[in-house]
């Protein structure tokens, strides 16, 4: 499984998104002519490489023309990109800098996602992000969902780091999002009615239910741009790296303070849970583990949405999750909604079964897992390498069988069915 993680020690912001994604391999001018599908104009893309405390990324900058003054663009030529997106400007520009920073409502901005040509995964990322402030700000004003009028995020620069990090992650294609615990910083930060003491109004809002830390620095290292990016694509959040990194990037913030202004960005990849956590005990080759079985009954759930509650389930960790049908009061037919997960991972289960589905409570009890001890190897069969998994007792082998995903890759990628690709790795196997 490919994952990006997150390293928020220094918190998040939209700007130091786009860079710490575009400095792990995003292409830079896929991003701009991306971003050219939109119809806004008025702004340029600035992006170099830059240094924190001796650690060296990339730094993006968007700037608003009317703003353009205050930046000098001409230093660092040699190592800056810079992208102008005029089409027209001196005819589309007048759009008043002032409305497109401070009055613009969710509607404005989802038909300005809704009329671009960008795809319906980016599109629909994008909305989720924007909806994230939008319900934040609602419920700081007390006004209806409709009637917000951005700050921030409305502003021209904050709508291209919010698409362009749906952009980016789009590119990517990881098959997971995971973040550790958001670093806010302290001190007071600017509102749009005044000061108020990191975190912002909206930032706390919009991290609500996720892990947080404050006061490494004096200043707002996550602003509500970055909250909402995270609330809106992370599937998981821990501080523990359990995967294989593959590649590290560095997004470089706009501050130079006590602790390195960057975002921390990983690429990795997760193989299959292995049984050797820190719960688990090896005998024999048998590894036996403590984890919890939690459950739910339901009867009133539309059953489209049970594919989506497992999935979402398996992506922030589930060892495994099943259905059982049941007939509950009243002689009702239910589902019994099954989750065996770690120790550390049952509330992070309990919260998204409690919010995710109907029921109205959950209930758990801790079992013991006794498993086979496994090993992975890759075998070269005509149509391509396959991983094989085998299954050891006492050391001797028991089992094996090809990883269904090779499989449907291989199917795929050579027009042939499933069968004939596990006919194939049976009889490699059996040589």
């Amino acid at each position: 499984m490919r994952i990006l993680y997150y390293d928020c020690f220094s918190g998040i912001s939209g700007d130091m998104n786009l860079g710490a994604l575009i400095d792990l391999g995003v292409n830079r001018d896929y991003l701009v002519n991306e971003l050219g599908k939109l119809n806004v104009h008025g702004y340029k893309i600035e992006v170099k490489t830059d240094e924190r405390k001796g650690i060296t990324g990339t730094k993006v900058k968007v700037t608003l023309e009317s703003e353009e003054h205050e930046y000098h663009h001409h230093q660092h030529e040699h190592e800056s990109h810079h992208y102008n997106h005029e089409h027209n400007s001196h005819t589309h520009h007048d759009h008043k800098h002032e409305d497109e920073h401070h009055h613009r409502n969710l509607q404005d901005v989802e038909d300005i996602i809704n009329d671009s040509s960008l795809s319906d995964r980016v599109k629909n990322l994008s909305r989720k992000m924007f909806l994230k402030v939008a319900e934040a700000e609602a419920k700081i004003h007390g006004k209806k969902l409709m009637d917000v009028h951005f700050h921030e995020v409305g502003a021209l620069d904050s709508i291209v780091d919010i698409i362009g990090s749906a952009i980016c992650l789009d590119y990517l294609k990881v098959d997971k999002v995971m973040a550790s615990s958001v670093e806010l910083g302290g001190g007071f930060v600017k509102c749009a009615h005044g000061l108020f003491p990191v975190p912002a109004p909206a930032t706390a809002e919009i991290l609500k239910g996720v892990p947080v830390k404050l006061g490494a620095v004096q200043v707002e290292t996550t602003t509500p741009t970055g909250a909402a990016i995270l609330a809106a694509t992370v599937d998981e959040f821990t501080d523990k790296k359990d995967f294989i990194i593959e590649k590290v990037a560095y997004g470089i913030g706009q501050r130079d303070t006590v602790i390195p202004n960057v975002l921390r960005v990983y690429l990795g990849e997760i193989r299959e849970n292995s049984v050797y956590d820190h719960t688990a005990v090896d005998v024999n080759d048998k590894a036996y583990e403590e984890a919890y079985i939690l459950e739910c009954n339901i009867d009133d759930m539309n059953p489209e949405l049970y594919d989506y509650v497992m999935e979402k389930l398996f992506n922030i960790g589930a060892m495994d999750v099943f259905m059982t049908p049941i007939i509950m009061k009243k002689g009702r037919p239910g589902i019994k909604l099954s989750v065996l997960c770690s120790i550390e991972a049952e509330k992070i289960m309990t919260q998204t079964l409690l919010t995710e589905t109907t029921t109205l409570g959950v209930r758990k009890h801790k079992v013991e897992k006794t498993m086979l001890k496994r090993e992975f190897s890759k075998i070269s069969t005509k149509y391509g390498e396959i991983t094989v998994k085998t299954s050891l007792f006492n050391g001797e082998k028991v089992k094996c069988k090809p990883e269904y995903d090779d499989c449907k890759r291989l199917a795929k990628e050579n027009s042939i069915a499933i069968t004939e690709i596990y006919s194939e790795v049976n009889r490699v196997l059996s040589k």
